[in-house]
């Protein structure tokens, strides 16, 4: 038996969703260990369609434990509203079913607001990342500052008022030269106050709970956030996500050691999207994004904003491949390339006249590679819904063997609609 961590391959929205709440089935514990509420999943349960920002895609199924760990910074005001959400549609999202880190960073309105206003300070110049202005960044900033509030911190409100104050020391200083008007340690203490109430009885020790669930034997899934390429590290940056998305930081971002991780599984879709700002090779900016955009209802869960689109990018993958340790990919939206005569997949870069099979560190680098494309046939039957391999036309079962070859690494699920049961599952990755 291995425990999973499951990683995005791409620039993220590749169908994590899906993938963890069908593979929530098998495990006893799922696990957000990096991130914030900046990247939406979609999950779609017997036709009923769960939005979900910051919580564990396990929580939509009963008798799972879901956990947030402490690589995860975290914002309570979205937090309650998601909980009543998913409440309002019937999911239980009790503190026996749902624990929190007590050591998880806070986002607050300082963070929301500051993110704000670089942005738009970018944005005049032309500079801008694409945040999703949820604060993420300047939570992690104040992280690593050493001048977070934590979880922990609601539960002392006698010290809480000095942690607070040394917070606005830096943002009040950092509001001052943008223009801003200063916070009140009054004003922060009455927003943290106002949710302590609804937060503290979920938190725990979080890495003592996985340990136990793990001397225990029970199968723990890692449910990563954002994908490989909006890593911190390895990413295409500075248009990246503050905080390392790779499978390396399941270990950190949850406090269970690496030794606990058996499988990597990257979710790779079928054709290419990003959101934001920043480079992408294959992008289409013609009638073929515009195709798989509509076919593929590319539009971002959280934001709302129309994702770009473009041909698969096995460079890319091949990339992720190696600096997550992925040992097998669960491919998702097959059916959005149905009815398309030819399919494309770049096969590698032209950089300054010479092929090269990675992409490069350089973010100027990164503006001048051209893709080098390879193109295969496509097929007129329908992958929709298939669940089996006999369900598939020949040529879409010879365009997934061909990506394997191009990646490096086998297909162990294929969805095939956003239904969860829509799935052909080749290996099961619990008993890789």
């Amino acid at each position: 038996m291995a425990n999973v961590v499951v990683v995005g391959s791409q620039w993220g929205d590749e169908g994590k969703g899906k993938i963890v709440d069908w593979l929530s089935e098998r495990a006893d514990v799922v696990v957000r260990f990096q991130g914030g509420h900046n990247a939406g999943h979609t999950l779609v349960v017997d036709g009923k369609v769960y939005k979900l920002s910051l919580l564990p895609s396990g929580v939509v199924r009963q008798g799972k434990l879901s956990i947030i760990g402490n690589g995860v910074v975290f914002d309570p005001h979205a937090f309650v509203a998601e909980v009543q959400k998913l409440k309002d549609q019937g999911v239980d999202v009790s503190p026996d079913r749902l624990k929190i880190a007590e050591n998880a960073a806070l986002i607050l309105s300082v963070h929301r607001e500051l993110d704000g206003f670089r942005e738009d300070a970018a944005s005049s110049s032309g500079t801008k990342i694409g945040t999703t202005r949820r604060g993420i960044g300047p939570a992690y900033e104040d992280k690593v500052g050493r001048r977070a509030i934590r979880i922990m911190d609601l539960a002392d409100l006698e010290t809480l008022p000095l942690k607070v104050d040394r917070l606005l020391t830096h943002h009040n200083a950092l509001r001052r030269g943008l223009g801003q008007a200063e916070v009140t340690q009054e004003a922060v203490m009455e927003e943290l106050t106002s949710v302590a109430g609804a937060v503290l009885p979920y938190m725990d020790r979080v890495w003592k709970v996985l340990d136990d669930s793990r001397r225990a034997g029970e199968r723990i899934l890692f449910e990563g956030a954002q994908g490989t390429l909006l890593d911190i590290d390895h990413g295409t940056y500075p248009f990246v996500t503050s905080s390392n998305t790779v499978a390396g930081q399941a270990a950190a971002g949850s406090g269970l050691g690496p030794n606990a991780i058996g499988y990597v599984l990257g979710i790779t879709k079928a054709y290419t999207t990003r959101v934001g700002e920043g480079p992408f090779p294959t992008e289409q900016q013609n009638e073929i994004g515009e195709f798989l955009g509509t076919r593929g209802h590319e539009f971002g869960v959280v934001t709302g904003r129309k994702r770009r689109c473009g041909w698969f990018d096995a460079v890319l993958v091949r990339q992720s491949v190696a600096v997550n340790g992925i040992k097998g990919i669960a491919l998702t939206k097959l059916d959005v390339l149905d009815g398309l005569p030819e399919i494309k997949v770049c096969t590698g870069y032209r950089l300054d006249g010479q092929i090269i099979d990675y992409l490069p560190a350089s973010q100027a680098a990164q503006a001048r590679v051209e893709p080098v494309y390879e193109t295969l046939e496509g097929w007129s039957g329908t992958t929709a819904g298939a669940r089996s391999w006999n369900d598939l036309p020949a040529q879409a079962v010879k365009y997934v063997r061909h990506i394997e070859e191009l990646i490096g690494a086998p297909v162990a699920l294929l969805s095939t609609s956003p239904e969860r049961d829509d799935t052909i599952l080749v290996t099961d990755p619990f008993q890789d």
